[in-house]
């Protein structure tokens, strides 16, 4: 359920492991396009999902398809609100549109990202009211967090190890039996919080060391020091330190979110997390950081950030991966506009990206445009921006990921 980042990849190793997959999305694009042969996620190509329909996938947004489904994996997106708030309106949405068609025997996986709790306190309920039926008896219901990292050729969802929380121990050994067909090596959590709880806790945990690392920027920016030759260093100790480097800010669709989960479930139990709330602080504040870092080094120029020329490099959250969710990229831009900039972006990957609404000029000819540009900005380090072209074409080059040295270069 859900055809998406985590779905579609998984569908796919289902299939190649030789499991009858079927796919369901209430998004009718999505479904007809996958019919038609065109695969609309990053990392799953036409010619896996040819692969894929030619051992039996189809995607559909009938519901009949779960009525004959032995095991049921939902994949929906686990956003924010407005209001910066766990949205599991999709959860909740695919756990009622399940629990009609669900029957006795069924294994029922929630992969989607959420606070301890979600599993059992609100899949559960809307399973058991909606089909009669009691988990733990009736039908086995399991947690395990989805574990993608678009763009990574190492890891994949096989070689990944598999967390697995079950709301009872023969829910759990369900899941097992089933990730064990698709995946190298299965880890069996207490139970369904324990391994929710993992997952906040792995993202949490790269959210408050990014946030170190900006905040040592910040810090080596006044102090004259260089940042990045500090954490070189650091780097060469091979016990006790892991590295991180800062950058114009996080993005994604599980670092900036999944701490927010845990803080608000934290609210709600009546504890604070002190710590995470503090880097939080510090991860939003990069893009403005980055905008005034840019107003300095023109007005050492002589210029003004005010109907300056700026180029921005790279708006996705990853590099050679076309995704801009929770990008930096977006909230630099504001930051910029706000100053009067005028903005032009190059990024191979994103062929439109909007700032409040108005989409960005995009130039293709890069040297040109690093020729053109009074300012030129790194934000995110695509394999295709080669440092030598770089130092050689840009005018001047705020770099905020470390690559290019030069005397136009000035480093985060």
């Amino acid at each position: 359920m859900g055809l998406g980042y985590v779905g579609l990849p998984l569908a796919r190793l289902g299939c190649r492991t030789g499991l009858p997959t079927r796919g369901f999305d209430l998004a009718e694009p999505v479904v007809t396009s996958l019919n038609a042969g065109r695969s609309p996620v990053h990392g799953v190509s036409d010619d896996d999902l040819a692969e894929m329909r030619a051992a039996g996938f189809t995607a559909t947004t009938g519901t009949a398809v779960l009525a004959d489904a032995d095991t049921v994996v939902i994949c929906v997106p686990t956003g924010l609100t407005p209001q910066g708030k766990p949205d599991l309106r999709a959860v909740r949405s695919a756990a009622e549109i399940l629990s009609a068609r669900l029957r006795p025997g069924t294994l029922v996986v929630l992969e989607s990202t959420s606070f301890p709790g979600t599993t059992e306190e609100v899949v559960r309920p809307i399973l058991e009211n909606g089909s009669g039926l009691v988990a733990g008896e009736d039908f086995h219901l399991v947690y395990s967090p989805e574990r993608i990292d678009p763009g990574n050729p190492r890891f994949d969802i096989s070689n990944t190890p598999k967390v697995i929380g079950g709301y009872t121990p023969l829910c759990a050994k369900h899941g097992a039996a089933f990730y064990g067909e698709l995946v190298d090596t299965v880890v069996i959590a207490r139970g369904t919080r324990e391994a929710e709880m993992s997952k906040l806790l792995e993202n949490t945990y790269r959210f408050v060391n990014i946030a170190l690392v900006n905040e040592i920027a910040v810090f080596c920016d006044r102090m004259g020091i260089d940042v990045w030759d500090v954490l070189e260093c650091a780097a060469t100790k091979p016990f006790g330190f892991a590295p991180f480097r800062p950058g114009p800010g996080i993005g994604g669709h599980c670092i900036p979110v999944d701490p927010l989960y845990l803080t608000s479930k934290a609210q709600r139990e009546g504890f604070s997390f002190s710590l995470v709330s503090a880097a939080r602080q510090i991860n939003d504040g990069m893009p403005e950081y980055v905008a005034r870092r840019a107003a300095a080094i023109l007005a050492d120029r002589g210029g003004r950030l005010a109907g300056a020329e700026v180029l921005l490099l790279g708006v996705t959250y990853k590099p050679d991966v076309p995704d801009v969710r929770e990008s930096p990229a977006i909230a630099v831009a504001e930051a910029f506009a706000e100053r009067g900039a005028k903005l032009r972006y190059h990024d191979p990957h994103i062929e439109r990206f909007e700032v409040d609404g108005v989409a960005l000029d995009r130039v293709t000819d890069l040297p040109a445009a690093l020729a053109d540009a009074e300012l030129t900005v790194l934000l995110q380090d695509h394999a295709c921006y080669e440092s030598a072209l770089l130092a050689r074409e840009a005018r001047c080059l705020l770099d905020t990921r470390g690559r290019v040295a030069g005397h136009r270069v000035r480093l985060l």
